[in-house]
Order: structure tokens, then C-alpha cells, then sequence
């Protein structure tokens, strides 16, 4: 991999036992409209991936149900045989239906296919991070999530995980898991509007565990998108970047994920995420949550 053209915002952030750039890349977008099917540019998708790695971004998020099965393969084809670095964080519990839902998939059996399934699509022996999908999606739902991550946790124990984490989960949840075995990081709605996990991130910070944030720019409100445009427009940046770059400022343990189907994006989003707020913007911005 040739040394990155641009600097990486953020720096590094270890899960486990793995360093990955708090910069990441969340491949979501990769597959055809609604998140199914082919990619309409699959050459044009190919060239995301290799941009993601060219520019140094070790953490790509992923999974089986996307497409379903479609970024997995993808991210074979443009990147593997994978630089020593790159690190692949995927996700298991849901499939697709013919009308575009996403029901559960959370029975033992399920985990187990999905795991499996992941492996061959990518290409690997060991996924490097495994988060179980709770929850559906209007959101996390309470109960037990013991089932499930107990066939994870012995999947872990074959040689087949390194890591696990949560995804789409509660408090409760994310302590009901740390109670059955270690955890890496959870993955969460949470952006500058939607704050539920405030407290929730602060403990994991304290912990060492990352908390990994999807829709950066998700359920806003009018007065909200309008609140965070104003301070857009002052700073001369975009609202995808002013919530990039306050998600990194909110907390060490926060790795971002943006999604994109265009090279020039991409490289825009990690521009973005690199731009300086002070503590006059950020006072402004901590206000749109409240």
C-alpha cells in the first residue's frame, strides 16, 4: 500500500489488540438502491475501497446482510489479498427479505451461518470483529441478547473471531454481554441530535472500549438541521463535516464510519472530519442535542 496522500483525522484507536484509524469507512452504501442488490457502478465501487486503503483508513465496517452478501464480496475483489493493516469489522443478527426489511436472525444457528457466510465472502479464516445486530430497525429493543452472543462467544472460542462487539443495542444489553465475555465496541445511532448514549459513551471511554457511531447526520429535526447549518455556513464547511469533526472532538473512544459510493466524497468526508471547531462552536453544537 503506498504511503496515504492525505492525513487521517483523529489519529488511532485500539480494539483489542488491533490499532485502526479512528477514521474509518463503513461500506454500507456499496450495494444497489435501498441496500440491495449489485452496485449500479461496480467498477466505481471498487475504486471507494481501494481510495479507503490508498488514503490509509484501516477500519472498514461491513455486513453480510448488506446487498445481502454484496459489499463482503466486493471488498474481496478490490482489496484482498488485505494489507497487514486493514482491519475488517462486520456484523451478524439480520438478513434481508424480499421487500427490503431487515428481520432477525439471532438463533444459534443463524449466528453460526452468518459467521461462516462472512468468511467466505471476504475471504478470510478469522473476521477480525464480529458485532451482533440487536434490536430492529426503528431501533434497540430490551431483552436478553444471552442466546445469541453465547454461540458467538464459542465461535470466538473455534478460532473463527478475534473480537466481539454489539450493535443497535441498550445499556442493559451492552452490560449483559460484558458480563458473558469482553467486548471491543459498541455500535450505536448517535450523532449531534440523537444523544441517548452520552452516558453510555462516557463509560465505555473509561473502559477502553470504542463506541462507534452510524448516521451522522440521522434524525434531525428541522429546527436541528437548521441550527447545525448556520454553523456550517459560518465555518465554511458542510453539515457532514461539522458532525464528523464534533464527533471526533466529543470523545477519544468514537470511531466514524461514513459511508459513500464516490471517490470524491470520500476524500471530502475525511477533509471534513478535519476541521478545526472552537469552543464557541462547540458550545453551539452541544445545544442542538439539547
Amino acid at each position: 500500500m503506498s504511503t496515504p496522500s492525505v492525513s487521517l483525522p483523529g489519529g488511532t484507536w485500539t480494539l483489542g489488540d488491533l490499532t485502526v484509524t479512528r477514521f474509518g469507512y463503513g461500506a454500507m452504501q456499496l450495494a444497489g438502491p435501498g441496500v440491495m442488490g449489485p452496485p449500479a457502478d461496480h467498477d466505481g465501487a471498487l475504486a471507494v475501497l481501494r481510495e479507503a486503503a490508498e488514503l490509509g483508513i484501516t477500519h472498514i465496517d461491513t455486513a453480510g446482510a448488506y446487498g445481502p452478501r454484496v459489499t463482503n464480496r466486493l471488498i474481496r475483489e478490490a482489496l484482498h489479498p488485505y494489507p497487514g493493516t486493514l482491519r475488517i469489522v462486520t456484523k451478524v443478527g439480520a438478513v434481508r427479505d424480499q421487500q427490503g426489511g431487515w428481520p432477525p436472525a439471532r438463533r444459534p444457528e443463524d449466528v453460526r451461518r452468518a459467521v461462516h457466510e462472512n468468511l467466505q465472502d471476504l475471504g478470510l479464516e478469522t473476521l477480525d470483529v464480529v458485532n451482533l445486530r440487536l434490536g430492529d430497525a426503528q431501533g434497540p429493543r430490551p431483552g436478553s441478547l444471552a442466546e445469541p452472543f453465547e454461540a458467538l462467544v464459542e465461535l470466538r472460542r473455534q478460532g473463527l473471531i478475534r473480537h466481539l462487539g454489539v450493535s443497535n443495542a441498550t445499556a442493559e444489553q451492552v452490560a449483559e454481554a460484558q458480563a458473558i465475555a469482553p467486548i471491543v465496541c459498541v455500535q450505536n445511532m448517535y450523532n449531534l441530535a440523537h444523544r441517548r448514549d452520552d452516558e453510555l459513551i462516557d463509560e465505555l471511554a473509561g473502559q477502553g472500549i470504542a463506541y462507534v457511531p452510524f448516521f451522522p447526520l440521522g434524525g434531525f429535526t428541522p429546527l436541528q438541521s437548521s441550527a447545525l447549518s448556520a454553523v456550517a455556513s459560518r465555518l465554511d464547511a458542510t453539515p457532514m463535516s461539522v458532525a464528523l469533526a464534533w464527533l471526533l472532538r466529543r470523545s477519544p473512544n468514537i470511531l466514524l464510519i461514513p459511508g459513500t459510493s464516490s471517490v470524491a466524497h470520500l476524500r471530502e468526508n475525511v477533509t471534513g472530519a478535519g476541521l478545526s471547531l472552537s469552543d464557541e462552536d462547540l458550545a453551539e453544537l452541544d445545544e442542538i442535542g439539547r
